[in-house]
């Protein structure tokens, strides 16, 4: 059996000795190429050219980007059977789509699990998002964001960049920044439609999610769909107000994960949806799978049931 081992070396929880323990583990295992990512998309390439070679598996050492990345060239040829199963070993700062998977947190309990799932063939096929904007299509596991999100996510990239770490507080402070300062929180910029409905004007914010939670601060879920899944369709989380007492009211709810009090109050939410589209009257920020992805005037996401084979 042989697979290739993508690591991405400025993962923020691993260290070299864990790495080490990782590699050596996985080498008993399979016959194992190792690869450092160097520059921002090579996972993808590295992916699409494991699938080329007919491997059998192609393992991740990172955080979401990195599995992005190598999900969008594991299916950057077309969705196939035949395509790697995809193992994902949590490196990163939240790791929202292994842990939403079910997986170890912890790096070398996530190796022996995909070690004992590549000996038992214990898979899962699962869903994906598939996301089209400015020209191009990119897949994503977990979730999309156009508005406040995507331009915390921005802000987050520039501190990082300075050298700060990607610590729960330091993404909190920022929230709180860029709400009262920055945010545009009086004119709200979206449009929200669906195949064969009325379109929903007035939004601030669009958050679209494949999978629940949409991410964590820390060990705390945060969830404005708590119902999506990977075996459904797409759910949407729209406010069409950012008033202080209405998103105090809203992150309350997310950290709360409250079924029993949904949908909010003066927002729009829907559930295993297959196709919707958002339109913006100026160019907005959007994030995939927490990455920021530049500015947008429109975006639509579809879903695609049983996309992708994952090792768990």
């Amino acid at each position: 059996m042989r697979a290739i081992l993508i690591v991405n070396p400025n993962a923020t929880t691993t260290t070299p000795r864990t790495r080490d323990v990782i590699i050596r583990a996985l080498s008993s295992a399979v016959d194992l190429d190792v690869i450092d990512t160097t520059h921002r998309l090579h996972a993808s390439d590295l992916a699409r050219q494991a699938r080329r070679d007919g491997l059998d598996a192609v393992i991740t050492l990172g955080g979401d980007g990195t599995v992005n990345e190598a999900v969008n060239g594991l299916l950057g040829d077309g969705l196939s059977a035949g395509a790697p199963a995809l193992g994902t070993i949590p490196g990163g700062s939240a790791n929202v789509f292994a842990r939403s998977l079910g997986l170890s947190e912890d790096p070398v309990d996530a190796t022996a699990d995909i070690i004992e799932a590549l000996a038992t063939g214990r898979r899962r096929t699962i869903g994906l998002g598939l996301a089209r904007y400015n020209g191009r299509d990119r897949y994503f596991m977990c979730n999309a964001g156009l508005g406040i999100d995507a331009e915390i996510i921005e802000e987050m990239d520039k501190q990082r960049a300075s050298g700060a770490s990607a610590t729960p507080a330091r993404y909190v402070g920022t929230a709180l920044t860029q709400f009262f300062t920055k945010t545009e929180r009086r004119e709200p910029a979206l449009t929200i439609t669906r195949p064969g409905v009325e379109p929903v004007s007035g939004v601030f914010l669009a958050i679209i999610q494949n999978s629940s939670p949409w991410t964590y601060l820390g060990p705390i879920a945060v969830d404005p769909c708590p119902r999506a899944s990977f075996d459904s369709g797409l759910d949407l989380f729209a406010p069409r107000s950012l008033g202080v007492l209405q998103t105090v009211n809203y992150v309350q709810r997310m950290l709360l994960r409250q079924r029993s009090k949904y949908p909010f109050g003066g927002v729009l939410t829907l559930h295993d949806q297959s196709e919707l589209a958002v339109k913006a009257i100026r160019p907005t920020s959007l994030q995939i799978d927490g990455e920021a992805a530049g500015s947008v005037v429109e975006l639509t996401v579809t879903s695609v049931p049983r996309a992708l084979t994952v090792l768990v």
